[in-house]
């Protein structure tokens, strides 16, 4: 039987350890600490929404912290992130009548633009914290968040599905409670894909950066201390130099959070890997090295470590991690039929008073022009998945399947999908503006800097999951390249694929809010489709158009996931999971 290797062998954990590893970790733990708490402190500051200003210092000094500012809003979103992550995704994966509510419910969310949740949040987050900068600064993260979670939800939410049946019977037979089952079985099974996925869904919050940070809503305009901002005030300045200089910064900070964050992290996952063979050569990280031979570690676990069964015997209140392998007929259907009542009757109504309120204010000739600008928009779309894919598959599996290759082009991928490309729009706006070239083309090409990646880090981690024992057979048996492709490598990635595939296609949908419409000094460059419509609203403050651009990508995004992507995660679960 495969086995989930949960635990480190022993000669993992008698390491040699050092006084110089305990003296590295415990400063830099110390100085990481006292950073957190002087940045956060400078966050509840007086805030005055009549004289907020618009703009932020461009004095190169005031980058380094920019960046902590920026860089704290990106962990706390992301801590925020995987909560909602757990939580929901849990949730879609083990209820079944709440699934067919909480997944057409999560394509509608990673659907709606971001400018979507800042319309809305804005003012409430602003009002929660009257009189203090914390309000903004809550909707800068929350807006952060929405551009990280919904991804993060379908890696795991699909890890859940595709789970093992050894391991669901292996949960029942050792009778473990919902609380043991989730902590040890359901997140070290989809440890891989999480971290890799939460990623990527952190180089999506890098994109969005700049439009958390300087918010454009109903006619005004906010911002907060960060390096987006300082971008977004550099580029309406036209100072290329100092987007420059931001730019520079930025890559030192993409690179040091790969190396102390993501790098250990993507190799300590290894650890979790379901297959009977250990690979050649796994993923190493210095840090993860430096950590193990620290004794701090220990402490922590000797600290924290008598808490772990009195937290199992608290949660098991929650019951046995069983759930009814026969329902009879008659009762499953009285309770569908019920589901669905409870469920119809708020989605009617609110149905109703959208309908009512579209009639009454931009009227339903708006929603046609806008179905117009969404087509302009999806076709965009579908060309950068059908490039994406054809360029990133390929790189993807050599880079998953090949452990040196792998350890000296992850890093490499994962800066170049963590940096921010939209801020290298200021430049291509400015190369746009001088030869005089349409947006209309080159809108695909910005939406595909913020959007490709995901096909390309999902395939990796796909590829890189792979057992070694199928990939030891298909060399044993001497396959054809042909047939190893079409028979090992393209079904065992499948599922990893269509979830990049998904996350693509609704990152593009949302990459194209700022990809439609670019700004440079006082020069302003405006594509059409349902991205612009949208953001040109927001920045207006026009309600009705606002909602009618959000339900149309809602509608165009959602349609196409039940039309197509849905059927593939179908075929992925029943034929491709391992």
């Amino acid at each position: 039987m495969t086995l989930l290797r949960s635990f480190p062998s022993r000669s993992a954990l008698d390491r040699p350890r050092n006084r110089f590893a305990d003296v590295v970790v415990f400063v830099g733990a110390a100085v990481l600490i006292w950073l957190i708490v002087r940045v956060s402190a400078s966050a509840n500051v007086p805030f005055d929404e009549a004289d907020a200003p618009a703009t932020v210092s461009t004095d190169p000094d005031q980058l380094p912290y920019y960046a902590a500012r920026s860089l704290l809003r990106m962990f706390a979103a992301l801590g925020l992130s995987i909560v909602f992550t757990f939580v929901y995704a849990t949730a879609a994966a083990r209820l079944r009548r709440a699934r067919t509510v909480l997944l057409p419910l999560l394509d509608i969310l990673q659907s709606v633009p971001i400018l979507g949740f800042l319309s809305i949040t804005v003012a409430g987050f602003i009002a929660l914290f009257p009189g203090s900068e914390l309000g903004l600064e809550s909707a800068a993260i929350f807006a952060i968040f929405t551009s990280q979670a919904w991804n993060m939800a379908f890696a795991f939410y699909h890890s859940l599905a595709s789970q093992p049946r050894e391991l669901d019977e292996a949960a029942r037979n050792l009778r473990l409670s919902r609380w043991q089952r989730f902590w040890r079985v359901d997140v070290p099974s989809g440890m891989i894909p999480l971290v890799w996925n939460g990623m990527m869904s952190f180089g999506g919050g890098w994109f969005f950066l700049v439009a958390s940070e300087a918010i454009s809503v109903n006619n005004h305009k906010y911002v907060v201390p960060g390096i987006g901002s300082y971008v977004a005030t550099a580029t309406r300045d036209g100072d290329l130099g100092k987007v420059f200089i931001a730019i520079g910064v930025m890559i030192v900070m993409v690179v040091g959070v790969n190396f102390l964050f993501w790098r250990p992290l993507t190799a300590w996952s290894e650890r979790f890997r379901v297959e009977d063979t250990e690979a050649a050569e796994a993923p190493r990280s210095l840090m993860l090295n430096l950590l193990r031979r620290s004794h701090v570690p220990l402490l922590l676990g000797k600290v924290f470590g008598p808490l772990v069964a009195p937290m199992d015997r608290a949660m098991s209140v929650f019951g046995l991690a069983e759930h009814p392998l026969h329902t009879p007929p008659i009762r499953r259907r009285a309770g569908d039929v019920l589901f669905a009542a409870v469920v119809a009757v708020p989605i009617g109504y609110g149905a109703y008073r959208v309908v009512d309120y579209i009639e009454s204010t931009a009227g339903f000739g708006e929603v046609a022009h806008a179905f117009g600008l969404g087509f302009l928009t999806l076709l965009r779309v579908v060309v950068l998945l059908v490039l994406a894919t054809v360029v990133w598959v390929p790189v993807g599996v050599w880079i998953g399947l090949n452990p040196k290759v792998s350890r000296l082009a992850q890093p490499v991928v994962q800066v170049l999908a963590s940096f921010p490309a939209n801020f290298l729009f200021p430049f291509i706006t400015a190369v746009l503006v001088w030869s005089g070239a349409s947006l209309n083309w080159a809108g695909t090409i910005l939406m595909a800097l913020g959007a490709q990646w995901y096909i390309l880090f999902n395939v990796i981690a796909g590829a890189s999951a792979v057992p070694n024992d199928l990939r030891e057979a298909a060399a044993n048996l001497q396959l054809p390249r042909n047939l190893w492709w079409r028979r090992l490598i393209l079904p065992a990635i499948f599922p990893s694929y269509v979830t990049g595939g998904i996350t693509a296609a609704g990152g593009a949908w949302n990459a194209s809010i700022v990809a439609e419409v670019v700004q440079y000094g006082s020069t302003t460059l405006v594509a059409a489709g349902l991205g612009s419509y949208i953001s040109e609203a927001t920045e207006a403050g026009d309600s009705p158009r606002i909602l009618i651009g959000v339900l149309v990508m809602s509608i165009y995004v959602v349609g196409i996931n039940r039309l197509f992507w849905r059927r593939l995660y179908a075929l992925a679960e029943r034929r491709y999971s391992l």
